[in-house]
């Protein structure tokens, strides 16, 4: 049997989270069956498992390579501009739809939970991160806790999230975003 390249799989697994992000905007964890993760992948549940160990490793995978991509921006640059991203290319964000899905597997799914968590810890230490420079920098305001403000984000974010799934990407929110990334900044 012929061994397969390691670009190979790289470009499978690819292909499988495309797939899998469509698939999960599109009907919702629960509705993102086996069946339509094989339709919109193209390929068959043995391809798809064989890289992921079940549906919630493909979830958590997704949300993994997610959270790194936007916990490099906010390492960077910040959350806002993370949301700002968001705002500019939603279809990349579409699957995060399932954050009410989420919500409630966090509450409910103890495993699940825990696994959600480390794989969003690498955003809340970029982010806090980012913050606690910007306030050594004098940027961000001083009045505040950084545990406050990153709450805050993580509000507006949610709240920012929820609008996008709902099909609402008013061109307003770019200056909804102003004025978040306004309130965080120090005022002299």
């Amino acid at each position: 049997m012929p061994k397969v390249s390691e670009d190979h799989l790289a470009a499978r697994r690819s292909q499988i989270l495309d797939g899998a992000r469509r698939c999960f905007a599109e009907y919702g964890y629960d509705g993102a069956t086996v069946r339509r993760l094989e339709e919109i992948t193209g390929l068959s549940r043995g391809a798809i498992f064989h890289h992921f160990k079940d549906k919630d490793g493909l979830f958590l995978a997704l949300a993994q390579a997610d959270n790194k991509r936007m916990a490099d921006v906010a390492a960077t640059q910040g959350l806002v501009q993370v949301m700002r991203d968001m705002l500019a290319s939603p279809e990349r964000f579409d699957w995060l739809g399932t954050r009410l899905e989420i919500t409630r597997r966090l509450r409910t799914d103890p495993e699940f939970a825990k696994a959600w968590t480390q794989h969003s810890a690498e955003l809340t230490e970029a982010t806090v991160g980012r913050l606690e420079r910007q306030r050594e920098a004098g940027r961000l305001r001083d009045d505040l806790p950084t545990e406050v403000v990153l709450k805050y984000l993580d509000l507006v974010l949610d709240g920012l999230i929820a609008r996008l799934a709902s099909g609402h990407a008013e061109k307003e929110l770019g200056q909804v975003l102003d004025l978040v990334e306004e309130s965080v900044r120090r005022r002299d």
